[in-house]
């Protein structure tokens, strides 16, 4: 077992926000860019919501600035990432299929009368499933809308499909590991079959769960910089890491994995903490000079706040989506973005973009208290509007009438202006 590393509750920020490339230099924009940065911060979760733009793409630019969106087009179709069950629906790595394919076949197998009910349906219909399949042979990859005429009726719907019987038999070949989505026309999913579109994958047996468990929750760890056991599970493939426990402590045996003391304001934070001795030279270059920090507003589901326990314990913020909240009931709005700033989130942002005419909409800027509310963060904060404006593809930015008086200043002199 290696020494146990001591660090303050603010370079413990620090290590995690560089670990998810939102400090020192940007990723390089481009496709390489992109497949370095999901080796970093491993997957790259898929929300149809465009008030702003898909999340998928804001990760992105948020860590890389502009880029060309097709670009995940493109290496979907090259097979250099795949859609997987990750942070939900995500882009992960095809190199990392081997972690996902063990949990996909578990989910086809789950116990309960759920399923049981499930996996008998799909056995009643068979011939629905082989015509699917032979379809997709034929002429994949498809969207569930060419399989419209093969519905025979409207089935029970449940919390994970339509009520449409091609959609059910779809969503449990998929479970099955037969079939699995290859890409996207908009928000509809394109299916294919799995071992036609991962020829190289077809046939092969894949790592056990001991070592699947054992190198995924090392990714999770790097991912997050320094982490407690809950943290962990909940990050890369949320909740999935059996015997988690018991696989840190094997690894911190073999001085992999490093236990880590973390102190805060009020002294050390209770509970075991975990280190990955790669992450040893990052955290290195933050205690000495190598502290770069940058001012982005990020994705509500960008992988750095996903976990809003621990986004709160590490940056004291609090921060809930309120898109299913009634809007009468909302605090903040419909789509609110945090504001980073180098390890602080400063605050956030209300805002929209209007497709039809491209006036981009900052309904409101809400400074957190006691942060600083300067020229000079002003500055840095319509920096980054300005690019964000940019990268989606507004016109103009209007501004509302919620905007702290220094941060308009200088939004009027640089955004609104002109882009």
């Amino acid at each position: 077992m290696g020494q146990q590393i001591t660090l303050t509750q603010k370079e413990a920020r620090r290590l995690a926000v560089a670990a998810q490339g939102l400090a020192g230099p940007r990723a390089q924009a481009s496709k390489t860019g992109i497949v370095e940065l999901l080796r970093r911060i491993n997957c790259l979760q898929i929300d149809p919501i465009r008030a702003v733009e898909r999340t998928q793409l804001l990760v992105l630019w948020s860590r890389m600035g502009i880029f060309d969106p097709s670009w995940l087009d493109e290496l979907q179709r090259e097979r250099v990432i795949i859609e997987g069950d990750a942070h939900r629906a995500s882009y992960v790595l095809t190199e990392d299929y081997p972690f996902l394919r063990l949990w996909i076949r578990k989910l086809f197998e789950r116990k309960g009368a759920g399923m049981e009910r499930a996996r008998a349906w799909m056995g009643a219909n068979g011939t629905l499933r082989d015509q699917i399949l032979g379809r997709l042979e034929k002429r994949g990859p498809l969207p569930a809308s060419a399989f419209a005429d093969l519905e025979t009726g409207p089935v029970a719907p449940s919390r994970w499909a339509s009520g449409k019987a091609t959609s059910r038999m779809l969503d449990l070949l998929c479970w099955q590991g037969v079939v699995m989505c290859v890409g996207r026309e908009g928000n509809h999913r394109l299916w294919h079959l799995r071992d036609v579109w991962m020829a190289d994958w077809a046939g092969q047996e894949g790592p056990a769960e001991e070592e699947v468990v054992g190198l995924t929750c090392q990714r999770s760890l790097k991912a997050l910089g320094v982490a407690n056991q809950r943290q962990i599970s909940r990050h890369f493939l949320r909740n999935r890491y059996p015997n988690l426990k018991r696989r840190l402590a094997e690894l911190m045996e073999e001085g992999i994995v490093l236990p880590a003391q973390v102190i805060g304001e009020d002294g050390a934070w209770e509970g075991e903490w975990y280190l990955h001795r790669d992450s040893l030279p990052l955290l290195a270059s933050i205690q000495g000079s190598g502290w770069t920090p940058r001012t982005v507003f990020l994705s509500p589901f960008d992988n750095l706040i996903c976990d809003r326990e621990r986004t709160e314990r590490l940056f004291d913020f609090h921060f809930r989506i309120e898109i299913y909240v009634p809007k009468a009931k909302r605090e903040y709005g419909y789509y609110v973005m945090p504001l980073l700033h180098g390890d602080r989130f400063i605050g956030r942002m209300d805002s929209k973009l209007e497709r039809k005419t491209g006036i981009y909409h900052i309904h409101a800027l809400y400074p957190e208290e006691d942060e600083r509310n300067d020229a000079q963060t002003g500055a840095a904060v319509a920096d980054s509007i300005r690019e964000l404006a940019q990268f989606i593809g507004a016109k103009r930015v209007k501004l509302g009438d919620r905007i702290p008086a220094v941060w308009r200043t200088a939004l009027d002199k640089e955004v609104t202006q002109g882009l």
